[in-house]
């Protein structure tokens, strides 16, 4: 569970919805779907036979009527419900957005003065306390996005929308939903144009002809309905024929998109003449973020926001938006077609481009400045989800400068907001603008392809931050020279990268070559070169080399003292590092002061809160950890996480960790029950923030599986170490560190079971591989000849535990950032 902040005074366990709460769209016409309605049903409340559950996603082609399915779910059964919410889980920023708005509407006086993160922590927390609840989660990409909201929360019911048909978990029952039964499509195009009054025999033949044209494909019915509607004069036999004349224009995309495609070509013709500013106002939200997007971002700055709105109601109309009144939705599907659309000329730019242009000015406008002022944060933020669409959609070989600068602001700002895996479609953008603008080896571009390979690292995407760090390397050398600074960046860079890959046999001579260069080029005490010894200690410790890490360390701090003063943030960084090799080594009696120092110190210069601190505060709560000391180490890590969800957000990865560190001491104080839950909520939020195979993804699901040991459940820890061990096998190789000490807990595991069979064989491969990797003196190689050794000698007597991977963090990390 997580921590309120202190200042909320409307706490969620005492906050109850008003009967009936929901912000779910108008019903609409949910025709020939009762057999599927009813499985939902059985899916989410175990009723009849069927899955039990409280998971359900609806899965199909674009354009399916999924979203009209759940609608309809929602809608029957609203009584069945204490609260509805429904969410636009485009993205896991998308999915926030929605829980801040819910809770806007249960604490409306708290949540106005408070941050977005606190926003959120809040609703989850209401989430876990009540009971009742059914969220729909709509338009979901990526299954993984709602694992930290499914995994956590158990009280109510969890619906998906998504063209995804793999990637949901066990625990989800899903639902393929196919197009319309012929019959039930032409009843529902009937019911459109005739509301209720029985059609003519010749007119049910039509609607049966034109519905089969449509593949029966219900989006498809519902838009050529509105068409018809709107324009009572054209038959559905001639539209029919429409139809037929605009199917070799569309020769490309599924047939869904063929199908949907022609229907709108009648539909953008007959606007075109009838309503020319509706067809511009559609272009333009093609390219902007498909979910809520204001009517302001579709006014240009010299039109008639009444004619706007105008021009809004009349594509509602026609079905080709969703509105309500101050937002607009657009239909994925819609999108995809309308930017390839081509004009029916060449005596002007495309259609679809024009469309793109007035979508970039308008999202630049509203993030331009007032003379002398900063754009607001909460702007930013807000226009951020139209930014990463317009970067996501770039056309081959378009330029604009100034929407460059804003990716840029905007990749900044999810940087410091520890969602740097988000800014990789801005860099990516960034970096092909800086390309074809300055060329491939222009230092902006280096720059912009060094800060690229930094977001693909942290990430967790080795496989493409390796290569593009040393392309980066050699391109530097090449244009710059080998001991310029920015060359010298990007070799401790690539150094970084490869102790991150556990590749520590290219990384350490990497940063000592890089230490002996800023050392001649910058000199013994500059910043930088301070900043490579630091990140050279680290190796060392990495590596279990502790006799060469706490010498250097102790030089670098005292070195950080002399240059830069007692209480710099540098000195403070290697003083608290100094104090994390002092507690490897076991030597707590000088580690504990040391990191109660620094955290003094840290309160005094940075604030009770600043995120230095924090992490300071982490590290003390370990260490008190390591020394069995669980009275001052849970309350300080409760705090700390209660610190973290309220500065940094609740899924920030730092959040992540104090979570992950909570747990640990859970477990440690035998604490299982309030152990093993926080540690599954937080392995979902990992999966959601980081990836299902980044490093510290791997570190939590092996937790957990180690948690599940401590429970004596073995049947779900031994399969979870088993599916772990592979992951780390392929992601970070067959020999790094992380990978063995997978394999040793594996092996654990298997003795635990009585499977010596399969045990010893699993120590003595981690026992060679430790001592050849690590070497015959290293703890962990210890540990596992240690192990090895138990389980000869016995297969009855109670083992001694083996090591885990660590739950604890510190920030031993390399201080130089990536971007330059």
């Amino acid at each position: 569970m997580n921590v309120l902040p202190a200042e909320a005074l409307d706490a969620p366990d005492k906050v109850t919805a008003a009967p009936g709460t929901s912000n779910l769209p108008p019903a609409t016409l949910c025709l020939g779907r009762d057999e599927e309605l009813t499985r939902l049903r059985r899916i989410l409340a175990g009723r009849g036979e069927g899955a039990i559950t409280q998971s359900g996603a609806v899965h199909g082609l674009g354009g399916i009527g999924k979203s009209t399915l759940a609608l309809g779910y929602a809608h029957r059964h609203r009584s069945d419900y204490t609260l509805i919410w429904w969410i636009n889980a485009a993205s896991p920023d998308e999915i926030e957005t929605s829980l801040t708005e819910l809770t806007k509407a249960l604490v409306p006086d708290w949540a106005a003065s408070a941050e977005r993160g606190a926003q959120v922590s809040w609703a989850r927390q209401w989430l876990a306390w009540h009971r009742g609840w059914l969220l729909v989660y709509d338009n979901v990409e990526d299954p993984a996005d709602l694992a930290p909201y499914t995994g956590a929360l158990h009280q109510g019911h969890h619906l998906a929308t998504s063209r995804r048909a793999t990637g949901w978990p066990d625990s989800a029952a899903t639902l393929w939903l196919g197009s319309l039964g012929p019959d039930d499509a032409a009843t529902l195009l009937c019911r459109l144009l005739f509301k209720g009054i029985p059609p003519t025999p010749q007119q049910e033949v039509n609607a049966r002809a034109l519905v089969a044209d449509l593949g029966c494909l219900p989006l498809a019915v519902k838009q050529a309905g509105a068409y018809l509607t709107q324009n009572r004069g054209v038959s559905l036999d001639s539209y029919r024929r429409r139809l037929g004349t605009k199917l070799s224009r569309t020769v490309h995309g599924i047939d869904a998109e063929r199908t949907i495609a022609r229907v709108w070509n009648v539909t953008l013709q007959t606007l075109e003449t009838e309503h020319p500013p509706a067809v511009e106002v559609l272009h333009t939200a093609a390219w902007l973020a498909p979910d809520d997007i204001p009517y302001t971002l579709l006014t240009p700055a010299d039109a008639d926001p009444d004619d706007i709105a105008e021009a809004i109601g009349t594509l509602a109309a026609y079905s080709m938006v969703t509105d309500t009144g101050a937002t607009v939705t657009i239909h994925r599907l819609v999108q995809s077609v309308l930017r390839t659309t081509q004009p029916a000329d060449h005596t002007q730019s495309p259609r679809h481009l024009q469309g793109r242009d007035r979508a970039e000015q308008a999202v630049l406008h509203h993030l331009t400045p007032l003379p002398g002022q900063d754009t607001p944060e909460s702007q930013l933020d807000t226009h951020t989800p139209h930014l990463i669409t317009l970067a996501a959609t770039t056309p081959p070989g378009h330029h604009n400068a100034r929407l460059t600068d804003a990716y840029v602001t905007a990749a900044n700002r999810l940087h410091h907001q520890g969602h740097t895996a988000r800014t990789i479609p801005l860099l990516e953008a960034t970096l092909a603008q800086c390309e074809q603008v300055l060329g491939d080896t222009h230092p902006d571009t280096l720059t912009s392809r060094n800060n690229l390979a930094g977001a693909y690292e942290s990430a967790g995407d080795l496989g493409r931050a390796i290569p593009l760090y040393e392309t980066t390397l050699a391109q530097r050398e090449q244009v710059l020279g080998d001991t310029h600074p920015d060359t010298l960046t990007s070799r401790n860079n690539l150094a970084g990268a490869y102790q991150s890959a556990g590749d520590l046999k290219r990384a350490i001579p990497l940063y000592e070559t890089t230490l002996a260069q800023r050392e001649q080029v910058l000199g013994d005490t500059h910043p930088s070169a301070l900043t490579s010894r630091n990140n050279l200690a680290y190796a060392y410790q990495s590596a279990g080399d502790l006799k060469r890490a706490i010498p250097l360390y102790e030089t670098t701090l005292a070195q950080c003292e002399q240059v830069l003063g007692d209480t710099h943030p540098s000195a403070l960084i290697s003083r608290n590092n100094l104090a994390g090799a002092y507690r490897a080594a076991g030597d707590l009696e000088r580690a504990i002061p040391l990191l109660e120092a620094t955290l003094a110190q840290r309160e005094q210069v940075l604030g009770d809160t600043h995120p230095s601190t924090l992490i300071s505060r982490n590290n003390l709560a370990g260490a008190y950890r390591a020394a069995g000391d669980l009275g001052p180490a849970i309350p300080l890590l409760e705090a700390t996480l209660a610190q973290r969800e309220q500065v940094l957000g609740d899924t920030h990865p730092d959040t992540l960790t104090s979570r992950n560190n909570l747990a640990g001491a859970y477990q440690s104080a035998g604490d299982l029950e309030r152990a093993i839950p926080l540690l599954e909520a937080t392995l979902a939020q990992y999966e959601q923030v980081l990836g299902d195979t980044h490093p510290s993804t791997l570190i939590s699901r092996n937790n957990l599986a180690g948690a599940y040991r401590a429970a004596g459940d073995l049947g779900r820890a031994i399969p979870l170490l088993e599916a772990t061990l592979a992951q780390y096998e392929q992601v970070l190789g067959d020999t790094h560190p992380s990978t063995l000490i997978s394999r040793n807990n594996l092996a654990g595991a298997y003795r635990a079971a009585g499977d010596l069979g399969r045990a010893i064989p699993l120590y003595e491969t981690t026992l060679a591989q430790r001592e050849q990797v690590l070497g015959h003196t290293h703890p962990d190689t210890l540990t596992t000849r240690n192990n090895l050794a138990h389980a000869r000698e016995t297969v009855e007597t109670v083992q001694q535990p083996d090591t885990a991977a660590p739950t604890t963090a510190s920030d031993l990390r390399r201080s130089s950032g990536t971007s330059d």
